[in-house]
């Protein structure tokens, strides 16, 4: 088979257990974090192209290293000295950048830059800007994140990700939700179009002229999308988009839908109305899950391709536009696939779940910054 090397590699017990420790030292290189992480699935008998794939590296790169291993062992997985002038720098202070840069902040700020560091430990910029490059450190960026403490977090993944993968027959699969608060947003000044050498230009300012909220419903499994704006979002135009549902969808059909937790979907005269619909079946997310419900990306081309850039004098004017791009994404649908297990999502969760735990440890909660407080 394709991708799966003719000489099995097998590590020894320190060599598995120094690998791992390579693997989640966050101060190392990261291109010898990714190494370790090669030769450790390589172990487990991982192909060379499943390895490249889930690490995003070329089939060759996993081999070059694979080889380099098995002739060399640990010492093959370190770069072979370079011809040129030596280093300014010893390891010692790139320990001391790197160190500083993970477990500490400035005085009077919440992260370092190039120039602080620098002026702390007496090198130039150019040289923290190379030692922040080699360990892959960017302390100007962050991400934000949100963990689900819903107690059915696994089962609820399980479910959706089911429907997603192995519909049941007879049954359409709806992705539902509401895209509340679409502000009608009218440019104080005309834009000016798109010119050669020249981007599409628009003033920052802007007049209001109301919102409206879109309810809509994504086909999983084709891609068409059902809409209707209503002026707000109370438990009443839901039922009203659940009678537009019925409607449309076949008699004949069961349906499945995937829901968020707001509180319109629960309220008594919702569950009434379900319960003497008995083919509508209620899929509900995690709590701070909405990724796993796929009309959220819908949402996005949306505002991508129709609301953010468009200038609106009226909600009418901006329920037009969005009914426009509605019927022109339902002439030529395209389904959203999901490429992603239920076991692969959990493992993602537990890893960051453990990283995140390895943050917060108790000894480095004790640390002191470098302003000394």
């Amino acid at each position: 088979m394709a991708g799966i090397p003719r000489v099995p590699l097998v590590l020894k017990a320190h060599e598995r257990s120094e690998l791992e420790r390579m693997a989640r030292q966050r101060t190392l290189a990261h291109q010898l974090a990714v190494r370790s992480k090669v030769i450790l699935m390589a172990d487990r008998g991982v192909p060379n192209r499943t390895i490249a794939a889930q690490l995003d590296l070329h089939e060759t790169t996993v081999g070059k290293w694979r080889k380099r291993f098995l002739d060399a062992r640990m010492e093959g997985l370190f770069d072979a000295p370079r011809s040129g002038a030596p280093r300014q720098i010893g390891d010692e202070r790139i320990e001391e950048i790197v160190r500083l840069t993970l477990e500490t902040t400035p005085r009077r700020s919440t992260h370092w830059s190039t120039r602080e560091m620098a002026k702390r430990l007496g090198v130039s910029q150019s040289t923290v800007s190379r030692v922040w490059r080699a360990f892959n450190l960017q302390p100007h960026r962050v991400e934000t994140f949100r963990l689900s403490n819903d107690p059915h977090f696994v089962a609820k993944v399980r479910d959706i990700v089911g429907l997603y993968l192995d519909p049941p027959d007879h049954a359409v699969v709806l992705c539902v939700d509401e895209k509340s608060q679409i502000q009608a947003l009218e440019r104080s000044q005309p834009l000016l179009p798109l010119r050669p050498g020249q981007p599409e230009r628009r003033t920052h300012d802007y007049r209001r002229h109301g919102t409206t909220t879109l309810f809509a419903a994504l086909d999983a499994a084709t891609g068409k999308v059902l809409g209707e704006c209503h002026s707000r979002h109370r438990a009443r135009e839901f039922l009203k988009f659940l009678r537009t549902i019925d409607r449309n969808v076949p008699a004949r059909l069961d349906v499945h839908l995937i829901l968020d937790n707001y509180a319109t979907h629960k309220t008594p005269t919702v569950k009434h109305w379900l319960a003497k619909h008995p083919r509508f079946q209620v899929h509900f997310t995690p709590t701070y899950s909405s990724w796993l419900n796929l009309v959220e990306r819908w949402f996005a081309l949306l505002s991508e391709r129709c609301v953010k850039r468009g200038s609106h004098r009226s909600t009418r004017e901006l329920e037009g536009a969005i009914g426009a791009f509605l019927s022109g994404h339902n002439e030529q649908p395209k389904s959203f696939v999901w490429t992603k297990s239920a076991d692969q999502i959990l493992e993602s969760v537990r890893r960051f779940c453990e990283h995140t735990l390895a943050d917060h440890a108790p000894e480095k909660l004790n640390r002191t910054s470098d302003s000394g407080h």
